[in-house]
C-alpha cells in the first residue's frame, strides 16, 4: 500500500514515510563544464494535446487512495487527495515544471522579486489583476497576511503541521496598490518561492476556529479552474465542478470526480467502465497492455505478449496442449473423455470471460514515468550494531544499488539508474551524485570495516537464553503479538533468518552466483576502471590498512561478544508492497555475502510507520521520500541531528534513522539563508556528501509511476515532476486521436510491469 501522493510543499515530508568524523568532500562536478544536475531520467507521459483538439464537457472519474479527512493542506492529516483538490481549486504563486523547479504561475502572479536585502530581505508580489476569489473579492494582501499569521507558529491555537518559512516573516503589508503585496523577512530566506502555494482565503486562515475546522469537509471560497461541489463520505468521493468566476483558460471538463478505490479493486472498476484514470499496480498494467495488443482475427488471442513475447494460444494453451486435449476428449477411455469434455467447456467459458474482460480493458492504455520520489534503505543508528558507523558503512558498501534499481525499474521499461542524492533527483538544480563520499560497492572493504568493528567471521555464538535476541534491535511485546496474529492468518509468522540457514557448512544459496562473481571481482583495491573505490570517503571511516578481511566470497555469519550479527529488517505486508519485498530479498542476499544475517518481519501497513519507523523499532527498513524543489527547507527535518527534548526523550523530527551531524545542520542553515542560488546549490551538495558519509540512509531508485487512462483522455496520466494543469484535461474530439505522443525517454513500447508506484507529502511504504 502506498501512502504517497504529490503532496503540497506546505506539508512536504510531514508525517500523517554519531558523527562522520572529518570529511574529505570529493570535488563537486559543478566545477566542470558539465552540469551535475543532469536531466530528468524520464519525461511525463500524459498524452499531451493542444486545447483546440479537446472537446468541451465530460466527467473525469479519477481513482484516489482516500477521501481526505481535511481540505486544509497545512494540517497534519492532509493527504495526497488534499493536494489534488488544492491544486485544482486554490491559487499557487509557483508551480513545478518538468525539471522539478519552481516557475511563476501567471494565472495568479505577474511578477515576484527580491527588491531589498539590507537591512531586511523584502519580496514584492505583483498579482494578476483578474485574480479573484469565487465570492468576487480580489486576492490581495489580507489573504497573504492571514496565512502568515496562521502558519507563523506564534499562535498555538492554530493546529498547523509546520511553519517552515512563515516563521521568518516579519510583516506583510499592502504595496503601491491593491495588486501588490510586500513581504518583509526577519531573517534571510532562500526558499521564499515556497510560500503561499497553495494560498487559502482569509476566511479559512483568519481565526483558529476557521483554520482548524472550517476547511475540513468543504471549501466555500476558492480561486482555481474548479471549485469543490461536495465531499461525500458515503460514496467515498470528492466532486469538483467548474468555477464560473475563473479568469484563465476555461476548464475543458465539466466535472472531476475523485473517487476512493482500493488499489486491489481498481482493475475490476476499470473492467466495469467505472474509472477513467487511476494509478495501478504492475499486474494491472501488464493486463491492460496485453488487452491493447494486436489480436488473431480468428481466435481473438493477442499475437504478442508484453515486451514482444509470443502470446499463448486460444484459452491460454499451447498447440501441443490443445492437441492432447482433443485426443483425450475423442479417445477410447470414456471416463477420461467425459472429464476432458467438461474441462474443455470450463476452459471455453473462462476464455469467453477473459475475452470480455480484455475487450473492456482495450479502451485503456498504460502511461508511465518516474515519480518525483525515491526509495531508500534506512539504517537505524540509535542502537544495536548500526550505532557503529563502521557497521552502517559496511552495510552500504555491500549493496549493489544498480542491481536493486534494475530489479524494480528494468521490467517496466523505465530508466534503471540508482539515485545519487538524498536532497534532489536527476534534473533538479540541486542534484549531484554525492555517493562518492561513501564509496562504491566493495564487498572486501565492507568485510574489513566489520572486522575493524570487532565482528569476527565464524566466532563463538552463545546459546540464546529464552527471550534473548540477536545483536539487532529487539522486538517489543506488541511485535511478538503481531507475528502470532499473522501466523494464524496465513500459516507463516512473517519472520525468517537469512544468513543463519547454513550453519552446518557450505554457502548453500545457489541463487547468489552473480553476487559471488561480483565479490571475486572486488578482491583488488581498484575496479577495472582503475578508480580507487575508497576515493572521496571519510578519513578514519575505513578499517586500518592491513586489516585482514574474512576469506571467501560468501562469508560465514559474523559474531561479537557471543552474539551473531543479525539485523531486523521490517517491511509492510499490504498490497503494493511486492516491489519492496523483492528489493529486501536482494539486499539480504547482498548482506549475506559479507556475513550479516537478516531477520525479515512483515507488519501491517497501518502500523509500519507509527509503531516501527517513527518509534525506532527496526534495524533496516525501506520507505520513500518525495523530492522537493526546496530541499534546504524540506529536507532539513529529515537529516537534522536529533536533540534531547525537555522531557528527556530524543526529538528526532523526521530523522527516523537517528543519524545526524552538526556539520550537516550548519550546511542546511547556510543554504537556507543565502540568496545566491549557485552558493545554495553548492552548500546542499556538500550537505548531501556528508549525509552519504554518515550512512544513515542509502538512496536506491526513483519510484516508478504507473497509470492507466482512457485512450482518448488527454493531458493526464503519469505527471512526473510537473504540476498537473487541470483546466487542460479532457477528452479528444472525434477524429483527433491518432497522434499519440511518443513514450517517455527510456521506456519501451510494450511494458511488462512488475512493481507499483505512488509521491507524497509524507514518507511512503510503497515501492
Amino acid at each position: 500500500m502506498s501512502h504517497v501522493g504529490v503532496g503540497p510543499r506546505a506539508v512536504m515530508r510531514s508525517v500523517a514515510f554519531l558523527t562522520a568524523g572529518v570529511l574529505a568532500v570529493p570535488a563537486l562536478a559543478g566545477c566542470t563544464s558539465e552540469d551535475p544536475a543532469g536531466k530528468p531520467l524520464a519525461e511525463q507521459d500524459i498524452a499531451a494535446a493542444a486545447r483546440a483538439r479537446i472537446a468541451d464537457g465530460g466527467t473525469l472519474r479519477w481513482a484516489v487512495d482516500s477521501v481526505p479527512d481535511t481540505l486544509n493542506a497545512f494540517q497534519s492529516d492532509a493527504d495526497a487527495t488534499t493536494t489534488r483538490v488544492a491544486q485544482a481549486v486554490l491559487p499557487s504563486m509557483y508551480r513545478m515544471d518538468e525539471t522539478g523547479s519552481p516557475v511563476r504561475n501567471p494565472d495568479y502572479l505577474e511578477s515576484a522579486e527580491v527588491v531589498d536585502t539590507e537591512p531586511k530581505q523584502v519580496v514584492v508580489y505583483k498579482l494578476n489583476q483578474q485574480a479573484v476569489w469565487s465570492d468576487g473579492r480580489e486576492i490581495g494582501a489580507a489573504d497573504f497576511a492571514a496565512q502568515w499569521r496562521a502558519l507563523s507558529g506564534k499562535d498555538s491555537a492554530y493546529w498547523t503541521a509546520r511553519n517552515a518559512g512563515y516563521d521568518r516573516i516579519q510583516k506583510i503589508e499592502r504595496g503601491a496598490n491593491d495588486l501588490e503585496v510586500k513581504v518583509t523577512f526577519s531573517r534571510p530566506y532562500a526558499d521564499w518561492k515556497a510560500l503561499f502555494s497553495p494560498l487559502y482565503p482569509k476566511d479559512v486562515m483568519g481565526t483558529p476556529d476557521a483554520f482548524n475546522d472550517g476547511a475540513r469537509r468543504s471549501l466555500e471560497v476558492t480561486a482555481g479552474p474548479f471549485a469543490v461541489k461536495k465531499v461525500d463520505t458515503k460514496t467515498d468521493q470528492v466532486v469538483l465542478t467548474g468555477n464560473p468566476r475563473w479568469w484563465g483558460e476555461p476548464a475543458k471538463l465539466d466535472k472531476i470526480v475523485l473517487r476512493a478505490v482500493p488499489r486491489d479493486e481498481r482493475v475490476s472498476e476499470l473492467v466495469a467502465g467505472e474509472l477513467d484514470l487511476a494509478e495501478i499496480d504492475p499486474e494491472t498494467a501488464d493486463e491492460v497492455t496485453l488487452a491493447g495488443a494486436p489480436r488473431d482475427p480468428a481466435t481473438g488471442t493477442p499475437l504478442m505478449g508484453p515486451e514482444g513475447s509470443p502470446a499463448p494460444g486460444p484459452q491460454g494453451r499451447s498447440a501441443a496442449e490443445a492437441l492432447r486435449s482433443w485426443a483425450v476428449a475423442n479417445g477410447s477411455d470414456e471416463d477420461a473423455a467425459e472429464e476432458e469434455i467438461l474441462a474443455r467447456e470450463e476452459r471455453r467459458e473462462a476464455a469467453a470471460k477473459d475475452r470480455r474482460r480484455q475487450k473492456a480493458l482495450s479502451g485503456y492504455e498504460v502511461r508511465k514515468s518516474l515519480e518525483p520520489a525515491y526509495t531508500q534503505l534506512a539504517l537505524n543508528g540509535s542502537k544495536g550494531p548500526l550505532a557503529d558507523e563502521r557497521v552502517r558503512r559496511a552495510v552500504a558498501r555491500a549493496l549493489d544499488r544498480e542491481k536493486l534499481a534494475e530489479a524494480v525499474l528494468k521490467p517496466l521499461g523505465l530508466p534503471a539508474e540508482p539515485v545519487g542524492s538524498h536532497l534532489a533527483l536527476s534534473g533538479q538544480p540541486a542534484y549531484a551524485d554525492g555517493s562518492g563520499a561513501l564509496g562504491q560497492q566493495n564487498a572486501k572493504e565492507a568485510r574489513a570495516l566489520l572486522a575493524d568493528a570487532g565482528w569476527v567471521s565464524g566466532g563463538p555464538v552463545k546459546k540464546a537464553d529464552e527471550g534473548e535476541k540477536a545483536a539487532g534491535a529487539e522486538k517489543d511485546e506488541k511485535d511478538e503479538k503481531g507475528d502470532k496474529d499473522e501466523k494464524k492468518s496465513d500459516g507463516d509468522d512473517g519472520t525468517y533468518i537469512v544468513g543463519e540457514d547454513n550453519k552446518n557448512g557450505g554457502s548453500g544459496d545457489g541463487g547468489n552466483d552473480d553476487a559471488k562473481d561480483d565479490a571475486d571481482r572486488e578482491s583488488g583495491e581498484k575496479l577495472s576502471s582503475g578508480k580507487n573505490t575508497a576515493q572521496g570517503g571519510a578519513p578514519g571511516a575505513y578499517a586500518p590498512k592491513g586489516t585482514a578481511a574474512p576469506a571467501g566470497s560468501v562469508a560465514a555469519p559474523l559474531a561479537k561478544d557471543g552474539k551473531a550479527l543479525t539485523l531486523r529488517f521490517v517491511l509492510p505486508s499490504g498490497p503494493g508492497s511486492e516491489a519492496l519485498r523483492t528489493v529486501a530479498d536482494r539486499i539480504t542476499d547482498m548482506l549475506k555475502e559479507i556475513g550479516i544475517g537478516t531477520e525479515i518481519t512483515r507488519v501491517p501497513d497501518e502500523s509500519y510507520f507509527k509503531d516501527h519507523i517513527a518509534a525506532g523499532e527496526y534495524d533496516l527498513a525501506l520507505y520513500s521520500w518525495p523530492a522537493s524543489a526546496f530541499p534546504a527547507t524540506d529536507a532539513r527535518p529529515i537529516y537534522a541531528k536529533p536533540v534531547p527534548a525537555a522531557d528527556g526523550s530524543l526529538n528526532v523530527a523526521q530523522n527516523y534513522t537517528r543519524v545526524g551531524t552538526d556539520q550537516v545542520d550548519q550546511l542546511f542553515d547556510r543554504a537556507m539563508t543565502t540568496l545566491d542560488r549557485k552558493e545554495a546549490r553548492d552548500l546542499l551538495r556538500k550537505a548531501d556528501s556528508r549525509i552519504w558519509a554518515a550512512a544513515g540512509s542509502i538512496p536506491l531508485y526513483q519510484r516508478p509511476q504507473l497509470t492507466v487512462a482512457r485512450e482518448n483522455l488527454a493531458n493526464a496520466g503519469a505527471f512526473g515532476f510537473e504540476t498537473p494543469v487541470y483546466e487542460d484535461m479532457g477528452y479528444l474530439k472525434k477524429g483527433a486521436q491518432g497522434s499519440r505522443p511518443s513514450a517517455p525517454a527510456g521506456s519501451s513500447a510494450s511494458p511488462s510491469p512488475t512493481s507499483s508506484s505512488g509521491s507524497s507529502s509524507e514518507p511512503s511504504s510503497g515501492s
